[in-house]
């Protein structure tokens, strides 16, 4: 019988601060672009209109994943959580049980970070401003990255009340109006995708935006004609030409794989990043395993360095054969 640690949310977000967060995330990209990592396509189970069930699996670093996760996006005004389930962590030379984690703390982690990360790689090199737009649990995730990582945030939502809590919370500001938001040098959009936030020519030269809401069927952020004008960037093909706003464009005919970078190969030195201070780019983020799988073994790690760390106070264990 082997003694299989559960993380709660608590222990996730004791065990990786922020800035660890980008680290692992980028080290992940890059072992994905190199092939030294796996991630088989992530399984959707619908559950329409309240939301879905999604299966993601990956590969790498001696490990084994599967992210059992949901989004249910109407979940908050039943006072739920849009996104719950589990993380199984397992070894991956003989199979056995590692460690289970909170889903919604590990997804929240890595999309604040892989948020940030295309923010910094993409973003115009002299970019000041940073802002947030929705300040639901992935936002707070994004804007407390900006800010360990020492950027100055704004945070909008359509709910006054949840911004202000955020800012509050993360050491951020609330943005004076969405405008004021959406002229920040580098933006995140953690909305429910359920509407566009950048229409027709809302971006301005130099900006810079990472779409993260719209990670499911249905979903968008951004309008296909802005979509065709500017510079994209995605995490994985395959997955957002599928689930993420890329989808709308494909269907559309207006862009092509051959149009897309995926961020891991401008990490990994593979393929040109921003080319011009005035150039427009855009990173689609559907969120992948890979990202799972690098929070998930940096809380293992720490946990198996130091099993009576603090941040690990209170953690129970189960029983695997």
């Amino acid at each position: 019988m082997t003694a299989v640690p559960v993380f709660t949310a608590r222990h996730v977000e004791a065990a990786v601060p922020p800035e660890r967060a980008v680290d692992a995330v980028r080290e992940a990209f890059v072992a994905y672009a190199r092939g030294d990592w796996t991630m088989p396509p992530k399984v959707y189970v619908p559950a329409y209109p309240a939301g879905d069930f999604r299966a993601m699996p990956a590969l790498g670093g001696g490990h084994a994943l599967l992210k059992w996760v949901t989004s249910f996006p109407w979940n908050p005004a039943l006072g739920l959580p849009t996104v719950t389930g589990l993380v199984l962590l397992s070894d991956a030379s003989n199979g056995m049980l590692e460690a289970v984690l909170d889903a919604g703390a590990v997804t929240a982690l890595r999309t604040g970070a892989a948020a940030v990360l295309a923010a910094e790689t993409l973003g115009r090199t002299d970019a000041r401003s940073a802002a947030v737009i929705g300040a639901g649990v992935n936002g707070r995730a994004a804007a407390r990255t900006f800010v360990a990582r020492g950027q100055d945030v704004l945070l909008w939502d359509v709910d006054p009340e949840r911004a202000e809590g955020a800012a509050s919370e993360v050491g951020g500001a609330v943005a004076a109006s969405r405008e004021d938001a959406l002229a920040a040098d580098v933006l995140v959009t953690v909305t429910p995708g359920h509407e566009a936030v950048f229409g027709a020519g809302t971006l301005r030269p130099g900006q810079h935006a990472s779409l993260m809401g719209a990670d499911g069927p249905g979903k968008s952020e951004i309008a296909v004609e802005e979509l065709a004008r500017v510079r994209v960037f995605c995490d994985d093909w395959t997955q957002a030409s599928h689930n993420g706003d890329l989808v709308h464009a494909v269907e559309a005919g207006v862009i092509g794989q051959d149009a897309v970078t995926e961020l891991g190969a401008v990490l990994s030195g593979a393929a040109e990043g921003r080319r011009t201070p005035d150039e427009i780019t855009v990173f689609d983020s559907t969120g992948l395993a890979i990202q799972d799988l690098a929070i998930a073994v940096e809380v293992l790690d720490r946990y198996r360095i130091d099993t009576n760390d603090e941040a690990f106070s209170g953690v129970q264990t189960i029983e695997s054969r």
